[in-house]
C-alpha cells in the first residue's frame, strides 16, 4: 500500500467509494497538514482545510494584519472573514464566541467549506484559535524568520494580556473605517464573506 506524497496533486471527493474517515495526521513533506483516509484497500492524502482568520473588518491593525499575512502567504493557506459577516458568527456561534466580541482575532482550523452554511455542522476537528494563539499559529504557518517568532511568543507567559491591551487600543492607535475595507481583485477570491 503506497500514499502519495506531499505534492502529488491528488483530489478527493466525497463519493460511494469512501470505505473509512479521515482521521489520521502527519506533516508532509512541505510542512503542511495532511489527512490520510482509507478508501478501500489503498490510503490517499488530502490537504487540510485552508484556515480562515476571522478579524473585525473596520479595525485598521486587522486590516493591516491581513494584508501583512496576503504579502507573506505565497502558498495561499489563508482564508479571511470578518467577524461581521453571518459566515463568522455562525462559526464563533456553533464553539460557544460571542459573536459581538470584536476585540478578539481568530483562526479557525480544519473548517470543512462545504458545510459552511450548516450552523450546527461541525467537522470533528475543527478548532476555534483566539487572540495570541491565532497569531502564533498564522506566523508558523507563514515560515521562516515569522515561525521562529512565533516559538518566542509561545514562551511569552502573559501573552493573551497583552494581546487584550492591544486590543483595547487598537481603533485609537490604529483606527477605524466605518465599513470593512474590500481587498484587492487579485486576493478577493480568499475573503470568504464577498
Amino acid at each position: 500500500m503506497s500514499v502519495p506524497s506531499a505534492s502529488s496533486s491528488v483530489s478527493v471527493r466525497a463519493s460511494a467509494e469512501w470505505a473509512g474517515s479521515c482521521h489520521h495526521r502527519f506533516f508532509g513533506e512541505t510542512g503542511r497538514w495532511f489527512w490520510t483516509s482509507t478508501v478501500l484497500e489503498s490510503s490517499i492524502v488530502q490537504p487540510m482545510p485552508h484556515p480562515i482568520i476571522l478579524y473585525d473588518g473596520v479595525c485598521g491593525l486587522c486590516n493591516r494584519l491581513n494584508q501583512f499575512v496576503l504579502r507573506r502567504d505565497s502558498d495561499a493557506i489563508f482564508r479571511f472573514a470578518s467577524l461581521q459577516s453571518p459566515f463568522a458568527a455562525r462559526i464563533l456561534t456553533r464553539h460557544g464566541a460571542n459573536p459581538q466580541d470584536l476585540d478578539t482575532v481568530y483562526v479557525v482550523v480544519n473548517h470543512d467549506l462545504t458545510n459552511y452554511d450548516l450552523a450546527k455542522v461541525t467537522h470533528a476537528d475543527e478548532r476555534l484559535l483566539p487572540r495570541s494563539d491565532a497569531i502564533i499559529f498564522v506566523l508558523k504557518k507563514l515560515g521562516g524568520l515569522w515561525k521562529v517568532l512565533a516559538i518566542l511568543l509561545q514562551l511569552l507567559p502573559l501573552r493573551d494580556a497583552a494581546y487584550r491591551l492591544v486590543a483595547r487600543n487598537r481603533y485609537r492607535v490604529f483606527g477605524r473605517s466605518e465599513t470593512c475595507m474590500l481587498p484587492s481583485p487579485e486576493y478577493r477570491n480568499r475573503f470568504l464573506d464577498i
